[in-house]
């Protein structure tokens, strides 16, 4: 080999035990993409309801808790096979309220189970937890900046300042049980930054 061949030889050998070097060093860390544990995990199909470990008797909530007339439920999705709720996730923070199926737009029915309609707790506006409860009107409230949501009406703002209605959550009632029927209508939680 001549002194040229030689460096190009040389050369090429570095590069592939560089390359060879990269994939190990890639393979001994974990995935980048690892996904979230089960408890940070949005709602998934088939999820059940429940309230949060914190509350003072956690429970699953089934339709016959979702009571007419009453003020909304906070809950979180459970996954039904091992019982861990998402409540890592402060975005999973769902809003359960039975209301007059015939007082539904199409939409809200669409999505509902038996009159019992499920939206995100975080509001669009800042982000705040939406706590509040008009029940002469029936809407929700936040409590930061005070953005009403009409929750027959896919929770669109009725007042306040909060961009868009809170992303409503499909439910469907299968052997008894509330469930999950799809993801969230929209992105959860506040405006995004300018």
């Amino acid at each position: 080999m001549s002194g040229t061949e030689d460096i190009r030889f040389c050369a090429a050998r570095r590069r592939a035990l560089e390359n060879l070097a990269g994939v190990a060093l890639c393979a001994a860390l974990p995935a980048a993409e690892a996904a979230p544990p089960p408890a940070k995990l949005p709602p998934q199909v088939g999820d059940l309801l429940a309230t949060p470990s914190w509350d003072e008797q956690p429970r699953v909530i089934g339709p016959a808790d979702v009571k007419a007339g009453a003020a909304p439920i906070t809950v979180f999705p459970q996954d039904p096979t091992s019982g861990v709720t998402r409540e890592k996730l402060r975005l999973n923070q769902i809003l359960l309220v039975r209301l007059d199926p015939a007082g539904l737009d199409p939409a809200t029915a669409a999505l509902s189970a038996e009159g019992i309609v499920a939206y995100a707790g975080t509001c669009t506006h800042t982000g705040c937890g939406v706590t509040d409860w008009n029940a002469q009107s029936r809407h929700f409230i936040c409590p930061c900046h005070s953005s009403e949501f009409d929750p027959a009406k896919g929770a669109v703002r009725v007042a306040g300042p909060a961009p868009r209605p809170l992303p409503a959550l499909p439910l469907k009632i299968e052997d008894g049980k509330l469930l999950v029927a799809g993801g969230f209508s929209a992105r959860v939680g506040g405006a995004k930054p300018a």
